[in-house]
């Protein structure tokens, strides 16, 4: 059985998807209505731009999920999921893909996450931190201990791989925890803020207004989503979790181990970069994966 899935935030780079729209009448089509929707031209930032620009949240969300739903459209018959799963920002690719959400909808939906998210990080100083080589329980034991700072498990990317997320001081009090329990490595990223933490409530309340309105359908096959780790396909249930999305964990292990139990057994990774195929790889190395730009 295939499984498709999609990268999120950080899996961007200059020129990515610049060979699809040269090549794919389709692909050329949907950029430019992107431009359109998004009211400035983002193909000319993913295109020509600089890492640097790339890394403007109003830019970076919309160009991965946009470089993602274009890669799967242009894949006509060849596209045939049997399940899609998204990571964080990676969820919208894989509900347009799906046909749960239109592109239209889908992309209007990204751009103002993108910006709710940006005012949130504004709002208070907060950061994110990859923790390796550490069981998750510790983790969370460690991070639950810290009681006069906001600091959670925001992804649990495979085993041994967790990031967690949350104010700059319970941040850097909870990585020096980590390391002295005898974490490999606690890294803080170069994240504008703390994603998938309660930090980002300000923009879940905004973006949770702008998802009720939304037009949500049955989706072509199970969508598992980040924050239940199950096969969805009830249009009610996938709005009630993607609204929950900013302010819980991307249980991406749990996702890919539910969908492996559940008969997957080759792995497409749709958009920039290669990062779920590593993931997947490390989850379960028996299993097919590979990724397609």
């Amino acid at each position: 059985m295939k499984a498709y899935v999609f990268p999120g935030q950080g899996a961007q780079f200059a020129g990515m998807g610049r060979d699809l729209y040269e090549q794919n009448p389709l692909a050329r089509e949907l950029f430019e209505q992107a431009n359109d929707i998004l009211k400035f031209r983002i193909t000319d930032i993913m295109f020509g731009g600089s890492d640097e620009d790339l890394k403007q949240t109003k830019v970076t969300q919309p160009a991965v999920f946009l470089h993602s739903v274009v890669v799967a459209c242009t894949q006509g018959s060849d596209f045939t999921p049997d399940m899609v799963a998204g990571h964080s920002l990676g969820e919208f690719s894989a509900l347009v893909a799906a046909k749960a959400l239109s592109f239209e909808e889908g992309l209007i939906l990204v751009s103002k996450r993108a910006n709710a998210m940006q005012k949130a990080c504004e709002a208070t100083p907060s950061t994110m931190a990859a923790v390796l080589a550490l069981p998750d329980e510790t983790a969370e034991r460690i991070c639950a201990d810290i009681a006069d700072e906001i600091v959670v498990c925001a992804n649990y990317n495979c085993p041994g791989q967790i990031v967690i997320s949350g104010t700059e001081a319970g941040v850097q009090k909870a990585c020096e925890q980590l390391l002295a329990a005898g974490a490999r490595r606690a890294v803080k990223l170069s994240v504008g803020g703390a994603f998938h933490s309660p930090l980002m409530e300000p923009a879940r309340v905004e973006l949770a207004e702008a998802i009720r309105s939304a037009a949500f359908g049955e989706p072509v096959c199970p969508v598992y989503q980040n924050v239940s780790a199950q096969p969805e396909t009830s249009p009610d249930v996938i709005r009630r979790n993607l609204m929950a999305q900013l302010t819980s964990p991307v249980r991406w292990t749990q996702s890919v181990q539910r969908m492996i139990a559940d008969g997957a057994t080759h792995f497409i990774e749709l958009g920039p970069g290669n990062v779920l195929q590593g993931l997947v790889k490390k989850i379960d190395p028996s299993v097919l994966a590979e990724s397609l730009q």
